[in-house]
C-alpha cells in the first residue's frame, strides 16, 4: 500500500489536476490511497466566508459566489459539457453549505469553522475523482469523516486511534485507487472536525499507520525538503536524507514542509516518508526515515512570521518562581496560545507565542493584574538547527534582536 498526498498548489487549476493524473500514471497507482487538499487558496476563501457569516452577513453571498466561480472555472476547463454529473455533485455540496448557514444556531466560532472549512476538500476531491474516472483512472471517492474519528476539540482535534483503526481496517477497500480528503475528521456526533491547518499531511500518516503502508509521498511544488524556505532565504539547498528525529525537531520548530503531527505515527512503524515535486515525478526528492540524521549536514533555517513576544517582570522585584510560572502557563493554556519560545531569569519571564484564537487582549489583561507586561506584536521568530557563528551573524545583520536563546544544536532569535 502506498499513500500519496497532494496539496492545494498541486490542484490549483485544471492543468494541476491533469498533472496529478500524469503523476499517478508515471508512478503507478495500484494499492494507492490519494489524500487531496482544497484547491489553491480555497481554504483562505472559505475563511473569508466564515468571517462574513459572523461579521458581515450582507457580503456572505458574494464570498460564497467567489468560491463557486473559482471551482466552476476549473470544471469548465476539465469537462467538455456542463451536463456532466460532476456539476451536479459539486452543486449538492454548495447547497449543503448554504443550508448550514440557514439552519445553524450555534454561536461557537470554532464549531462553525470546522463545519464550513472542509467543503474545500470535499469539493476538490469530488472534482479530481470525477476527472480521473473520465480519463480511465477508475477510483473510489471516500468521505474521510467516515474513517477518521476525533474528539470535539474543533480546529485542532485529537484522533481517536482505536475507532479510526477499526473503521479503516473494516471498511476501506484497498484493492482500488481511493481518493479522499485531507485535514478532516468527525466527532462522536458525526460533526465535522479538523486536524489543524496543514493537517492533510497528518491525514496521510494516519491512513499509512492504520494500513501498515509501505510508504507515504507528499507531492509539493518544491523538489523535496529544503534547508530553508526559498521565499525568505536565498540559495536554499535540497536535503536528500533526514532522520525521523531530526524531521520531528524541524517540524516542532515550525518547518512548513512537514506537519508537526505527521511523523510520530510513521516513526512508530518505521514507514518512510518521501517529499517530492509534482513537477518532476521521477525526481529522488527527500527521504525521511530511520537512518542518517542529515544529508548533507548543513544549517537548517525556519522562520515564523507575525508572532507575539510577551515579557513579564514582577511588580515588587520578587523572584519569578514555580508558582508564578505555573500561573503563567495556566493562562497560556486557558487562552489557547501556541508557545514557541520561553526564557526566564530571576525576576523576568519572556514567551514568544502565536495568537491563534485572537485571545491576546484577554491574556494581557489577566497578566497585568500580577506582572509588569511588555508586548511586541508582529515579531519574527527564526530558528536555526545545526547553526554556526557565521550564519547567526548573517541572520542578525540589520535586525533588532529582542530575544536570543541558544541550546545544543539550535538557536532561536526573535526580531522586530
Amino acid at each position: 500500500m502506498q499513500i500519496f498526498k497532494f496539496g492545494g498548489a498541486s490542484v490549483k487549476d485544471a492543468d494541476g489536476i491533469k498533472n496529478l493524473a500524469k503523476v499517478l500514471e508515471t508512478t503507478g497507482y495500484d494499492n494507492t490511497l490519494v489524500v487531496i487538499s482544497a484547491m489553491g487558496k480555497t481554504t483562505n476563501k472559505m475563511e473569508m466566508v466564515i468571517e462574513c457569516y459572523f461579521d458581515n452577513k450582507p457580503e456572505l453571498p458574494n464570498a460564497i459566489h467567489d468560491v463557486i466561480k473559482y471551482h466552476d472555472d476549473i470544471l469548465l476547463d476539465l469537462f467538455e459539457t456542463n451536463r456532466h454529473q460532476v456539476f451536479v455533485a459539486v452543486k449538492i455540496l454548495f447547497d449543503e453549505l448554504n443550508a448550514f448557514f440557514k439552519s445553524n444556531k450555534s454561536p461557537d466560532y470554532n464549531y462553525v469553522y470546522d463545519q464550513i472549512i472542509g467543503y474545500g476538500e470535499l469539493i476538490s476531491t469530488t472534482i479530481v475523482s470525477h476527472y480521473l474516472n473520465e480519463i480511465g483512472l477508475n477510483n473510489n471517492w471516500i468521505d474521510v469523516r467516515e474513517f477518521i474519528k476525533t474528539d470535539n476539540y474543533y480546529r485542532h482535534s485529537n484522533v481517536n486511534w482505536e475507532a479510526t483503526q477499526n473503521n479503516i481496517s473494516s471498511h476501506l477497500d484497498t484493492s482500488v485507487l481511493n481518493i479522499t480528503q485531507g485535514f478532516l475528521g468527525s466527532d462522536a456526533n458525526n460533526f465535522t472536525t479538523t486536524l489543524g491547518r496543514e493537517g492533510s499531511d497528518y491525514t496521510a500518516a494516519i491512513f499509512a499507520y492504520c494500513l501498515n503502508a509501505n510508504n507515504v509521498t507528499i507531492w509539493k511544488d518544491v523538489p523535496g525538503v529544503l534547508n530553508a524556505d526559498p521565499r525568505y532565504f536565498e540559495n536554499a539547498q535540497l536535503i536528500h536524507q533526514i532522520s525521523y528525529r531530526e524531521a520531528i525537531e524541524l517540524a516542532f520548530y515550525g518547518a512548513s514542509v512537514i506537519h508537526p503531527k505527521t511523523l510520530q505515527p510513521l516513526q512508530r512503524k518505521e514507514i518512510p516518508l518521501y517529499v517530492k515535486s509534482f513537477l518532476n515525478a521521477k525526481g529522488a526528492g527527500t527521504c525521511v526515515s530511520k537512518g542518517e540524521t542529515l544529508d548533507p549536514e548543513i544549517p537548517c533555517f525556519i522562520v515564523k512570521k507575525n508572532q507575539t513576544l510577551i515579557s513579564l517582570s514582577s511588580l515588587d522585584f520578587s523572584y519569578i518562581m514555580e508558582d508564578n510560572i505555573s500561573d503563567i502557563f495556566s493562562l497560556l493554556h486557558l487562552y489557547k496560545m501556541k508557545v514557541h519560545v520561553i526564557q526566564n531569569s530571576a525576576i523576568s519571564f519572556s514567551v514568544c507565542i502565536e495568537n491563534l484564537y485572537d485571545n491576546l487582549e484577554k491574556l494581557l489583561q489577566h497578566l497585568k493584574a500580577k506582572f509588569k507586561v511588555t508586548c511586541h506584536n508582529n515579531v519574527n521568530l527564526y530558528t536555526i538547527r545545526h547553526y554556526n557563528e557565521i550564519v547567526v551573524n548573517e541572520l542578525e545583520k540589520d535586525k533588532t534582536v529582542l530575544l536570543k536563546q541558544l541550546a545544543q544544536g539550535t538557536v532561536q532569535i526573535v526580531t522586530k
